[in-house]
C-alpha cells in the first residue's frame, strides 16, 4: 500500500513537472486587432490557429475600440509578452500606448507585422522605422525609398512616387533571397503562394532591413514590373521584427507557405532562433500552391 502510494506521488510529481515545463516552453503572443481595412474579425482567429497549432505559442488578443470611438483607454501591456503580432490598420494609438510599444521593441521585444499592418500609422516615425517599409496612407518619397533588386543586390531607390499599391489578386511564386536565415532555412528556393494581394511600391526608412524573400510584381496583373520584398526582418534597438506582406484573407492565409513562414518568423522575433525547423511534406513547390484549411 505504501509502495503504491509512493509511486502514485512520484507519478503525480512527474506529471506536474512535465505540464509546467511544457507551459513554460510556450512563447506568449499578443495579437493586436480591432481595426483594419481587411476583415480582421475573420482573419485574427486564423492567425491564432496557425500559431497555436504548433504547440509553441499561447496567444492573447488586444482588440481596440472600433474606428471613431474613444481610444484613450486602449493600452495593452506589451511588456507581458515575448512577441506582439499586429493585424491592425486603423486609428493612431494613444500617445502613451505608442511610447509603451516603442520602449517594448527597443528593449528587446519581438514584433510581427502581417499584411495591412504595414499600412498603419504613416505619421508615426518610430513605427515606420520598426516595420521598415509601408504603404498607402499618403506615403511618398518623403517616407523613404523603394527597395529594388539589381544584379542580386538590394538597392535603395529614391525615385519620386506613391508608396503602396497592388494589382489583381492572383497566385504568385515567392523566391528565397536569404537562404541562410533561420526563417528560410530548408525551404524551397521557389514556392507558389495562394491567391493574394502582391504588395508593391512600398516605401519607408528601411534601416537595418534584411530581405528574406521576394516576388515579381507582373505588369500583366497590374503590378509594378519590379521584384518586390515579401518577407523581411529588421532590428530596432534590441528588438527583432518579422515583416510579412502576405496574408490578405482566408485564401491567402490557407497557404502552407504563409503559415510556415509566419510560425517561424514569430518564433524568431520572440527568441532570435527557430526551433520550428521541420518542413511539412505538403510545403509547396514552384508549380502549385498547397493549403491547410481551417475548421
Amino acid at each position: 500500500m505504501r509502495i503504491c502510494t509512493l509511486l502514485g506521488l512520484i507519478l503525480s510529481l512527474v506529471l506536474v513537472s512535465t505540464t509546467s515545463s511544457s507551459a513554460e516552453d510556450k512563447l506568449s503572443v499578443l495579437l493586436v486587432d480591432g481595426q483594419n481595412n481587411h476583415k480582421w474579425e475573420i482573419t485574427s482567429p486564423i492567425l491564432i490557429d496557425i500559431l497555436e497549432s504548433t504547440g509553441r505559442f499561447q496567444v492573447d488578443r488586444a482588440t481596440s475600440p472600433p474606428k471613431g470611438e474613444d481610444m484613450s483607454g486602449f493600452r495593452p501591456n506589451f511588456a507581458d509578452y515575448d512577441v506582439v503580432v499586429s493585424n491592425y490598420n486603423g486609428t493612431l494609438w494613444p500617445e502613451q500606448t505608442r511610447k509603451d510599444f516603442v520602449a517594448y521593441v527597443k528593449n528587446g521585444g519581438g514584433f510581427v507585422s502581417v499584411h495591412a499592418a504595414n499600412n498603419s500609422f504613416p505619421e508615426w516615425p518610430e513605427y515606420n522605422q520598426i516595420i521598415g517599409l509601408g504603404g498607402w496612407g499618403g506615403r511618398t518619397e518623403a517616407s523613404g525609398p523603394y527597395i529594388r533588386f539589381r544584379d542580386g543586390e538590394v538597392v535603395r531607390d529614391n525615385t519620386p512616387g506613391r508608396g503602396g499599391s497592388h494589382g489583381s489578386r492572383h497566385e504568385f511564386v515567392v523566391t528565397t533571397f536569404d537562404e541562410d536565415h533561420p526563417i528560410m532555412k530548408g525551404l524551397p528556393a521557389k514556392w507558389m503562394h495562394c491567391e493574394d494581394e502582391l504588395y508593391d511600391r512600398l516605401r519607408g526608412p528601411a534601416r537595418n532591413l534584411n530581405v528574406l524573400a521576394t516576388a515579381y510584381s507582373d505588369p500583366e496583373t497590374r503590378g509594378s514590373g519590379e521584384v518586390e520584398p515579401m518577407l523581411m526582418t529588421l532590428e530596432y534597438g534590441e528588438g527583432r521584427v518579422f515583416h510579412t506582406v502576405l496574408g490578405h484573407d482566408t485564401v491567402a492565409m490557407s497557404s502552407v507557405g504563409f503559415q510556415v513562414t509566419l510560425q517561424r518568423g514569430t518564433e524568431w522575433a520572440a527568441t532570435g532562433k527557430v526551433t520550428l525547423s521541420d518542413v511539412p511534406k505538403n510545403f509547396p513547390g514552384e508549380s502549385k500552391c498547397e493549403t491547410r484549411s481551417f475548421e
